[in-house]
């Protein structure tokens, strides 16, 4: 094997994480199946607030085979607005309780507010997703904090305004740094590195040139030697390459995976867990063969 590809193999074969007392092997590529339980998010806005419909929604990814499920109670598409601190925890933590008492599977929390994250946590949560990288006051001093897991993000520009006119010198340089700088900041608080996932934010702030060298290059972010997240799920880099519209993206979204898995990826975030899933199960049973 290539250099990068040891490097790969040595993340992945050493990397279990501890969440909240659930295991999480990364040895080969997992699902985090997506739990918006919001009104306004890009692809599923609205089906699921409902407490019980959000719970049998969770079920049923576990059984198609989501390892990892992220519940988000704000939408982070272009555009979103924010909304408080108590609306996000009216969301929220309701679901990730019921989850948490109901099946036996991770439960990751999809926010930047620290007050959240917290109360998240109380509620059962494993993993902390946070698009901002822990920069929003507070996040760091919670991360150091909690005992589980956290995946720091790369987003430039906010929400509202970030696909305005996204620039960079060398994209896949200028997020590798940025990453780099917030592991850094992790550690001087007191995070162990065990704790640290990654993703470099594909859609938050990139052109689709920038999205597409990122994925090209996506190796390059095992040199952090940290395991590697990946969302691509039914994105508008997908319709600017298909011309087809959210609900159109599918074929698009499972190509994008696994390519993401053949650079090194561990966790792929995504709507549809069955076909992802089916299509992780044939990735690895190839890489996995004599």
């Amino acid at each position: 094997m290539d250099t990068w590809e040891n490097l790969l193999a040595n993340i992945s074969s050493s990397m279990i994480l501890d969440c909240a007392g659930r295991s999480l092997d990364l040895s080969s590529p997992k699902i985090m199946g997506i739990l918006n339980v919001t009104p306004d998010s890009f692809s599923d806005g609205g089906n699921f607030l409902d407490v019980e419909n959000a719970l049998r929604q969770a079920e049923r990814m576990m059984r198609e085979g989501a390892t990892v499920i992220d519940v988000g109670g704000e939408s982070t598409r272009p555009g979103a607005q924010a909304v408080s601190v108590q609306q996000e925890l009216d969301r929220v933590v309701p679901v990730v309780e019921a989850i948490v008492q109901n099946l036996d599977i991770v439960v990751s929390i999809d926010t930047s507010k620290a007050v959240v994250m917290r109360e998240a946590v109380v509620a059962g949560a494993g993993m902390i997703n946070d698009v901002r990288a822990l920069r929003e006051p507070g996040a760091l001093e919670v991360a150091a904090n909690c005992d589980i897991p956290i995946c720091l993000m790369h987003m430039q520009g906010e929400p509202r305004s970030m696909q305005s006119n996204p620039q960079y010198l060398d994209v896949v340089d200028d997020v590798f740094e940025f990453l780099e700088e917030r592991i850094e900041d992790c550690f001087k608080i007191g995070v162990n590195r065990k704790r640290l996932l990654v993703d470099p934010g594909f859609g938050f702030g990139k052109s689709l040139a920038h999205n597409l060298s990122l994925l090209k290059h996506l190796d390059v972010f095992s040199r952090l030697e940290l395991p590697v997240l990946v969302g691509v799920s039914r994105k508008s880099m997908i319709g600017a390459m298909l011309n087809v519209d959210v609900h159109e993206r599918l074929y698009g979204s499972i190509a994008l995976a696994v390519m993401a898995c053949q650079k090194g990826a561990n966790i792929i975030r995504c709507h549809d867990v069955s076909e992802h899933a089916q299509a992780l199960r044939i990735y690895h049973a190839v890489v996995s063969a004599q």
